[in-house]
């Protein structure tokens, strides 16, 4: 039997890291089966689908390893309605399922307060089809369900608890539940890999599954994503778009990384490992069934040493965009004929040991592309105490004597105006670190100061120096 798993995703909005860590489980599996991933685009909810988040879908795929071209599809649950209607006209000609008008209130003023679910009124009425009738499923009365769940062991669903559930509506259209088990069917997925928040529903696919005829899959039901409050994850409440991560300046492996730790860890004690030791370690079976914290810190710290592992080049590349301002990125505060490749790549390896997203290279280097600093006001009025102007003026003396324009020189000389007045370098570099950068932390100065050069650096002590009048 070949493997093959399914990610389907519906497109409803941006994409979900949840998602994307259900993504990267089913891809692994099927790697490690030798099977194959299908990826199937759930766009029956005419009302929320947008062409734009299939697109999003598609390119945040992309984005976390799951290539275009890698995987068989995608394929769209819309091209399938004819399937659904056949499966659930097979299922009212079987015997299975029956049509019924009960609305929610008459079935309330049936049963009480106490209603839990669907009394089965309509089951032996033989109600024809017609408008308003939804067509529903008859669970049996007796016996269990079995879920067979690599993760959960066999959780057992008593079959007289679970109600007479609703597989098609009034007009015919079939409903999710009975979609997405047809085209299980369809594509022949063998193991349905996905969250825990699906558990409930699938005692009721898996009878769907066996009145159909067909063998249900293996299930495997990975813990749900909570937030640091134990709450789960929530698109209206927390930060969850993969694509919002992927432009504040995450790297794909190191989310991919981080992704694949929520409920699972690999042998020894470590977190960060390359992809290539978690294709091999990571087993389905052995994923925790409690839920997922998503630590948004210890993902930024686990991006910074991605960050840092990288080589420079790559470092320089994987900045560019912010520093570009180009695909969805916004454009950095400088104009681009002002951005100077070289004096960028000569700071890189200092940047890159300071930052824990590509976002954050922007103000750490605009001081070397922008005509004027851009002044932290906080930062000035920290730095400019009594004396600075003196310092201001000293220093750009000093500096303007120099024959030799570089790091060490430029610390020396200034440790020594310092010296002059009483002062230990880091008092007195920090006037004149907000004269040139605008901030009070940054990347190392003198070698900023090498970089940005003689003219700009004088330039900005006078008028730093004027500003203090």
């Amino acid at each position: 039997m070949t493997v093959r798993v399914r990610f389907a995703p519906s497109p409803t909005g941006m994409f979900h890291v949840g998602g994307a860590r259900s993504a990267l489980q089913n891809w692994i599996y099927a790697k490690q089966q030798g099977g194959v991933f299908v990826l199937r685009i759930e766009d029956t909810d005419a009302a929320r689908n947008k062409p734009e988040w299939t697109e999003g879908i598609l390119s945040a795929l992309d984005w976390i390893g799951i290539e275009r071209g890698g995987y068989e599809g995608p394929y769209f649950q819309s091209e399938y309605a004819g399937e659904h209607r056949a499966a659930a006209a097979r299922l009212h000609a079987s015997g299975r399922a029956y049509h019924c008008d009960c609305t929610r209130e008459a079935v309330q003023a049936r049963t009480g307060s106490q209603y839990q679910g669907y009394d089965g009124f309509c089951r032996d009425r033989g109600l024809p089809a017609g408008e308003g009738r939804a067509l529903r499923f008859r669970t049996p009365d007796e016996g269990e369900t079995v879920v067979v769940d690599l993760i959960r062991g066999e959780p057992t669903f008593e079959n007289k608890l679970i109600e007479d559930f609703v597989i098609a509506r009034g007009d015919g259209s079939p409903v999710f539940l009975l979609a997405n088990v047809v085209d299980d069917m369809t594509m022949g997925i063998t193991h349905v890999i996905r969250a825990e928040e699906h558990l409930p529903n699938t005692p009721k696919q898996q009878l769907l599954w066996e009145a159909l005829g067909v063998k249900p899959p293996i299930w495997a039901h990975v813990p749900v994503v909570v937030n640091e409050k134990r709450q789960k994850l929530s698109k209206r409440r927390d930060k969850v778009a993969l694509e919002a991560f992927r432009d504040e300046g995450y790297l794909a492996a190191a989310m991919r990384n981080y992704l694949m730790l929520l409920g699972w860890a690999p042998s020894g004690d470590r977190e960060i490992v390359e992809w290539s030791v978690i294709e091999q370690e990571y087993r389905l079976e052995e994923v925790n069934p409690s839920p997922a914290f998503f630590d948004e810190k210890k993902l930024r710290a686990f991006n910074g040493e991605y960050i840092r592992a990288l080589p420079v080049e790559e470092f320089v590349g994987a900045c560019r965009p912010w520093l570009t301002g180009t695909g969805t990125i916004a454009p950095p505060p400088w104009q681009p004929e002002e951005f100077d490749a070289d004096a960028f790549a000569a700071v890189a390896p200092l940047a890159q040991t300071r930052i824990a997203l590509l976002s954050e290279i922007v103000p750490n280097v605009d001081f070397l592309f922008l005509a004027a600093p851009l002044i932290d006001e906080a930062a000035w009025a920290k730095a400019m105490k009594e004396g600075s102007a003196e310092l201001l003026d000293a220093a750009t003396a000093a500096f303007e004597a120099l024959e030799s324009w570089d790091a060490e020189t430029l610390k020396s000389t200034l440790e020594a105006v310092g010296a002059e007045r009483g002062l230990k370098l880091g008092k007195a570099q920090a006037p004149v670190r907000v004269a040139v950068t605008g901030r009070t932390v940054g990347l190392p100065l003198f070698e900023s100061l090498e970089v940005l050069g003689r003219e700009r650096t004088l330039s900005r002590l006078r008028a730093a120096r004027v500003r203090l009048f």
